[in-house]
C-alpha cells in the first residue's frame, strides 16, 4: 500500500507508537519504508489488515490525532464485523472548546449519540467509565448552542437524603451539592467558567437534585437525569412524566451500582421492562468494550461481572439442592 507522504507521520505516532500498535493486534505482518506499507500473511490477515490502515487513514486525512487506543478501537469494529466505518465513528464531532474536541470513541458510543438525535427519551445504560453523562453532557451543550433547547436540566438523586445528609455542614445546597459535583465538573470541560455562573443565574442550566422536580413540567429543554439506578420505581415515573414540548430527555445509570437502602427496586430497572416497546424511547446499552477510562476499570467490571454471574449460578443450584432435599424427605 502506497500512503500520501503527509499522513505517514501522524499514522505511524511519536516513536512509531501506532505502528507497534498494529502489529499487536493484527496477525499480519506490517512493514514500513517511506510511505509504502507491505503486509504480510494469510488473505483473511491482509485484507483485514489493508481495511484497518484504510480507515485510520481517513481518521488522519480528517485531522484527527491518532492513538494508539484508537488503533485497537478500529480493529475491535472491523473484527466485529459491524456496518459502520470505524472512520465515520471516530470522526464524529459533537463538541469543540479550546482545541479540544468531544467524540464517540466507540461504535456503541456513536449508536448512543445518534440515538439521542433521533428519539425524543433516551436511556443509556451502562457500566463506569462509558461517557454515559459525558457524552449526554456534550450533547446538551451543543443543543443549547445551536438553540434547539432554552435551558439545560442536569439531575441526580440524592441517594442518602436522610441521616448522613443531615450531619453534612453547610445549607441545604452546601449539604446536596456533593451530590452533584460531577455534573459541575462535566460542565466546566465544555463550557467557559465564567459563563456557567451568569447562566445558572439566569436559569439557563439549572443542576439541582430529583426531589426539586417534582411538580414541574418542562418544556424546551435538555434534561439528563444522572445515576438513575438510584431512583424508585415511583420516583423514575415522576421524572418522565415532567416531558413538555420541545424537550429532550436522556436517562444515564448502571443496574449493576444500585445503592438504594433497604433492597429497594431501581426504578432503572424497572424502565427498562415498562417502556422498551414505545416510539420515541430508545435504550442505547453499552459494555466493558465501551469503557474509555483506564484500561483496567474495562477488566475491572469484566471481572465483577464474572462473578456475579457464577455467584448468581450456585445461589440458583443451592436453591434447587434444596427443593430436590426437601420433596425427598418423608412426609408425617
Amino acid at each position: 500500500m502506497d500512503l500520501a507522504p503527509e499522513v505517514v507521520p501522524a499514522l505511524l505516532g511519536s516513536s512509531d507508537e501506532n505502528l507497534r500498535a498494529l502489529e499487536r493486534v493484527l496477525d499480519a505482518d506490517v512493514h514500513v519504508r517511506g510511505n509504502s506499507f507491505t503486509l504480510t500473511g494469510t488473505p483473511a490477515d491482509v485484507a483485514l489488515a489493508e481495511r484497518v490502515i484504510s480507515e485510520l487513514t481517513a481518521v488522519v486525512g480528517g485531522g484527527q490525532q491518532l492513538s494508539p487506543d484508537a488503533v485497537r478501537r478500529t480493529v475491535g469494529m472491523l473484527t466485529q464485523g459491524v456496518g459502520e466505518s470505524p472512520a465515520e465513528v471516530l470522526t464524529l464531532d459533537i463538541l469543540s472548546r479550546r482545541g479540544k474536541t468531544i467524540r464517540p470513541k466507540t461504535l456503541n458510543q456513536k449508536r448512543y449519540v445518534d440515538a439521542i438525535d433521533t428519539n425524543t427519551i433516551v436511556f443509556g445504560v451502562g457500566p463506569a467509565g462509558t461517557g454515559k453523562t459525558y457524552l449526554a453532557m456534550a450533547k446538551a451543550v451543543q443543543a443549547l448552542q445551536s438553540k434547539q433547547v432554552s435551558r439545560i436540566i442536569l439531575t441526580r438523586p440524592a441517594v442518602e437524603a436522610g441521616e448522613r445528609l443531615g450531619f453534612l455542614p453547610g445549607t441545604l445546597h452546601e449539604k446536596i451539592d456533593p451530590y452533584l459535583r460531577p455534573l459541575h465538573d462535566a460542565l466546566h470541560d465544555m463550557m467557559d467558567a465564567e459563563s456557567i455562573p451568569k447562566l445558572m443565574q439566569a436559569g439557563v442550566i439549572e443542576v439541582a437534585p430529583l426531589a426539586y422536580m417534582r411538580g414541574r413540567t418542562l418544556n424546551d429543554a435538555f434534561i439528563i437525569l444522572d445515576e438513575a439506578q438510584n431512583t424508585t420505581a415511583e420516583q423514575m415515573k415522576m421524572f418522565l412524566t415532567r416531558l413538555g414540548f420541545g424537550s429532550k430527555v436522556v436517562v444515564t445509570g448502571d443496574i449493576t451500582q444500585v445503592d438504594l437502602p433497604g433492597g429497594a427496586r431501581s426504578g432503572l430497572r424497572a424502565a427498562t421492562e415498562i417502556l422498551d416497546d414505545i416510539d420515541g424511547i430508545h435504550f442505547s446499552r453499552l459494555d466493558s468494550s465501551d469503557v474509555v477510562r483506564h484500561r483496567l476499570v474495562s477488566e475491572i467490571v469484566d471481572a465483577y461481572d464474572r462473578h456475579e454471574s457464577s455467584a448468581h449460578e450456585v445461589q440458583v443450584g443451592n436453591r434447587a439442592q434444596r427443593r430436590a432435599a426437601q420433596s425427598r424427605s418423608p412426609r408425617r
